[in-house]
């Protein structure tokens, strides 16, 4: 590893600490799922990486839904319908509210 790559560890892992290391939030339908990849340094970085996450979810027949670069903190990197709380629209973020209202 070069000391450059050290460096953007760093960096990432202290953006990442304080909440604004880049996220890329993909939302799926079958199976309904929210899935962050990262931390990045950037929303550059995110945006590079991508089309390689999209075309792993594909291959899994996973139904892409919306695809968004946030700065955040996932407290989890995956997040399945099915592993709600029974009062799940009190306790979680907009976009899976979104996610699993009826059309």
């Amino acid at each position: 590893m070069t000391f450059l790559d050290n460096t953007e560890d760093f960096f990432t892992s202290l953006l990442k600490k304080l909440g604004m290391a880049s996220w890329l939030e993909i939302i799926t339908d079958n199976p309904q799922c929210i899935y962050y990849f990262g931390p990045f340094l950037s929303m550059e970085d995110a945006e590079l990486a991508q089309a390689g996450y999209l075309a792993d979810l594909e291959e899994e027949k996973a139904q892409i839904v919306s695809v968004e670069i946030k700065r955040c903190q996932p407290e989890n990197l995956t997040v399945c319908k099915e592993e709600l709380p029974d009062d799940w629209q009190n306790t979680i973020s907009p976009s899976i509210y979104r996610l699993t209202q009826p059309d």
